[in-house]
């Protein structure tokens, strides 16, 4: 154990949902005096009876007369609430729980520390760290090494600590917020995808939104989106400590990760890791994935051979960027969880001849300088939801010869097929139907998933023997 590390002996979460209760499980099960806070009485009473743990409302704690040694806190709660701003007058460390999770296994409370690779990123988290850990589990042959992909994709962070048989390495999506509360977390190998406004309500700004991401390169090794000057910036900014690299969606940079005649490669001269072809998703969106995901595996010493059958092997989850269905040389692209412009203009890049299904809660969000930038790839628009008629002004704006058809239905199921049908008029051989809201779903939907199902289901039921303008 690292005799620098030691075991907080009285410790305040803050928040008793799944991540605060996760937090709390672990430390009173480590023999750590644990109290939650939180505001709903319901919750407070099953943590005292589930965990045996004390259970406060917020307002409740006083900090002059307790004798905490740390506040763990769950990563929604902004670092400006009540409670977190008088534990900071306190003069109290706030963390969150993968700072947790990571000072917990430096101490080899779970065994001999684990390999941490850590993605982050506005937007292509999921789908990265989901192809890295593939690449990583199929190196696993090689290496006796098992892989799991952990944090905001697949187990619990603790989950994978605990775990038998052992996973030695951890490849770790995580959000602004989470590294926000993390002071200490030093991956093996951390990326930081790509930058665009989001969630600056909560971080204040978008520089300290960025410095934020940018924790994920204080790591042994930084790979740095090449082709996202935010990113560039970014780690200009917070000065990596290590080895420094990069990818690219172009030919490969000072020895980092791109792509020649497509082909994944990586150094000068360039050595193949993987086909940068049939890749999902589709279009650049997903080569840059790849490419993020194969820096990262490399630099954690996977093998050109696993990165490519782990690539080959992976395949895309629901709702992101996954072809959902082909007629008569139609594709249709479910990309619901592109919930704001900054995730449409990925799915976008590279396609063209797209009729784009958009639409829903814009939350705000300024849509004028994604349709500016990516009109020229539509071939029709089909909006619904909310806030349709925004997407209609922009595009009458910076398309105006577009056709463009708005959807009035409130209902979501009955929306949705006239959206499908639709697209379906303007549809033929060669064009991409492309569900890429910008916008999220609750206006109509239980969630994107919702949405993105009923598009799957519509595509095909509305193709069934219908022929297709050729």
């Amino acid at each position: 154990m690292d005799s620098t590390l030691k075991l907080p002996r009285k410790v305040l979460v803050a928040g008793g949902g799944v991540s605060g209760r996760g937090c709390a499980a672990i430390l009173a099960e480590l023999g750590t005096d644990v109290t939650v806070a939180d505001g709903n009485a319901t919750t407070r009473k099953q943590l005292a009876d589930d965990l045996g743990v004390a259970a406060i409302a917020p307002e409740d704690v006083d900090f002059a007369a307790s004798s905490y040694d740390l506040v763990v806190t769950s990563p929604g709660w902004r670092p400006n609430s009540p409670l977190l701003a008088a534990a900071s007058a306190a003069r109290l460390e706030v963390i969150g729980d993968v700072e947790l999770a990571w000072r917990l296994d430096r101490a080899e409370v779970f065994g001999p520390n684990r390999t941490w690779l850590v993605v982050t990123g506005t937007n292509g988290k999921t789908t990265t760290t989901g192809m890295l850990a593939a690449m990583m589990q199929a190196n696993e042959a090689e290496t006796g090494l098992r892989a799991s992909a952990a944090g905001n994709i697949g187990v619990s962070l603790f989950t994978a600590l605990a775990a038998t048989p052992r996973v030695d390495v951890l490849c770790v999506e995580l959000s602004s917020f989470q590294l926000h509360w993390s002071s200490t977390l030093r991956p093996r190998v951390g990326t930081v995808l790509n930058l665009a406004e989001d969630h600056i309500d909560w971080h204040g700004s978008f520089d300290a939104y960025a410095r934020d991401k940018a924790k994920a390169f204080l790591g042994e090794v930084a790979v740095i989106g090449q082709d996202d000057p935010h990113v560039v910036q970014a780690a200009i900014d917070i000065r990596p400590r290590g080895i420094v690299t990069s990818f690219t969606a172009g030919e490969p940079q000072d020895g980092g990760v791109g792509v020649i005649d497509n082909d994944i490669v990586v150094g000068n001269p360039p050595t193949r890791l993987a086909s940068a072809q049939g890749i999902e998703p589709a279009g650049i969106a997903g080569v840059l994935d790849a490419c993020a995901a194969a820096a990262v595996a490399y630099a954690a010493g996977a093998s050109a051979e696993s990165i490519s059958a782990g690539l080959a092997a992976y395949r895309v989850d629901a709702h992101r960027g996954e072809v959902v269905h082909e007629a008569d040389g139609v594709k249709f692209i479910d990309n619901s969880k592109a919930t704001n412009p900054h995730a449409v203009e990925a799915a976008l890049a590279g396609l063209s001849d797209v009729i784009w299904i958009a639409g829903g809660q814009l939350k705000g969000a300024e849509v004028d300088d994604l349709v500016e930038k990516h009109h020229l790839a539509l071939k029709a628009a089909v909006l619904l939801g909310q806030d349709r008629e925004i997407l209609a002004a922009a595009l009458k704006e910076h398309a105006p010869e577009l056709p463009v058809v708005l959807i009035e239905d409130t209902d979501g199921e009955e929306a949705m097929q006239r959206t499908v049908a639709a697209a379906l008029q303007h549809a033929e051989a060669g064009d991409t139907v492309l569900l890429a809201p910008a916008a999220a779903s609750l206006d109509m939907y239980s969630g994107m998933s919702q949405r993105g199902d009923l598009f799957a289901l519509n595509a095909r039921k509305l193709t069934q023997g219908e022929e297709l303008k050729q």
